[in-house]
């Protein structure tokens, strides 16, 4: 499967990005800092979703298909499949009055996936919403997000590397440069070849390179490196790689405002890959970016508390503390001699 991923064809000419000094900035106050928080037109749906509300998120999701913004798409969908997971009325509502909508069925279809994920029998109960999944991809063939959480689906199933392939493919033929897709297929290489950290850096390193410069793609080798420094399996990665994923990721974080919930996830990343890296004074120009904008994800892979976890690192970083101090922060198992 790996050599098999790794041959298929660049959709765009390689692109090089010139690394940006991040102009300094004061951090967010603590008391204002959020985990998670929505971006500005997706927190409207979610207060109207609380309500018992549907028509907003019907509209967002709308709006983002008919200007083929599918980030975003793929953004919301999520986040409004996990909110109806513990409120599930407005969804339910929604999906009564306009059965065939499809915002609705890319919900109902992530909604499930999530629904069947934490499951002993997760693998069964995926593969009996997968008409689901074929429904929301049948519902406008342009959109690559029902593939991305085909892609989720097949991790979960445990399915073949033929079958992957042959979604990945339909996948990038949709969006060759869609996040969401390129972070299912590195998760999958990562699940399925468990420590073959290098096999997950040449498919993220050559996707960055081919991708635009503001790409969110730019970060796939960030999060192969995060996968690398946080799984004590499989031999040694050399530092200049970590070194150079790091560099691809700050130069994407430059392209973007500050405080921006668009990228906060990659900030976040970003974040722990540099002070793992020892380089703390552009893991304090990131903190500047990140604002307020804490993520669960990566934090919740060190602290079952990761707004308190993001704050008391943010603290130590700020007060200058050395890097013994700060790598305590950041336990990881050790790392075996390959």
């Amino acid at each position: 499967m790996v050599d098999t991923m790794l041959s298929l064809p660049a959709f765009f000419r390689p692109t090089r990005n010139a690394r940006r000094a991040s102009r300094p900035m004061s951090p967010a106050p603590a008391d204002d800092v959020v985990l998670d928080a929505p971006d500005d037109r997706l927190s409207p749906a979610l207060v109207a979703a609380g309500r018992g509300e549907f028509a907003a998120a019907a509209a967002l999701l709308a709006a983002t298909r008919t200007a083929a913004q599918w980030e975003e798409r793929d953004v919301h969908a999520t986040r409004l499949a996990a909110f109806a997971r513990s409120r599930p009325e407005w969804f339910e509502a929604w999906r009564a009055a306009d059965p065939g909508d499809p915002g609705v069925l890319l919900v109902g279809a992530q909604l499930a996936v999530d629904r069947a994920w934490p499951s002993p029998g997760r693998a069964e109960l995926l593969r009996e919403v997968s008409p689901q999944i074929t429904a929301a991809a049948r519902a406008d063939d342009r959109d690559p997000v029902p593939w991305r959480i085909a892609l989720d689906h097949a991790r979960g199933s445990r399915a073949g590397h033929r079958y992957f392939e042959e979604l990945w493919e339909a996948a990038v033929r949709r969006s060759p440069h869609h996040y969401g897709c390129h972070v299912a297929a590195l998760r999958y290489l990562a699940t399925f070849w468990h420590g073959s950290h290098g096999e997950c850096f040449d498919f993220a390193e050559p996707a960055a390179q081919d991708a635009p410069p503001g790409s969110l793609v730019q970060a796939l080798p960030l999060r192969a490196a995060f996968g690398y420094l946080t799984d004590a399996c499989g031999p040694e990665v050399p530092r200049a790689r970590l070194h150079a994923a790091a560099d691809r990721a700050v130069a994407l974080s430059a392209r973007f405002p500050a405080a921006d919930p668009r990228t906060a996830e990659v900030r976040n990343k970003l974040l722990y890959v540099l002070l793992r890296l020892e380089r703390q004074e552009e893991a304090r120009a990131q903190l500047a970016l990140i604002g307020p904008y804490a993520t669960s994800f990566p934090w919740n892979r060190v602290s079952e508390d990761p707004l308190g976890h993001f704050l008391r690192l943010r603290d130590a970083l700020l007060a200058g503390a050395p890097a013994p101090a700060l790598a305590a922060l950041l336990p990881t198992p050790p790392r075996p001699h390959s």
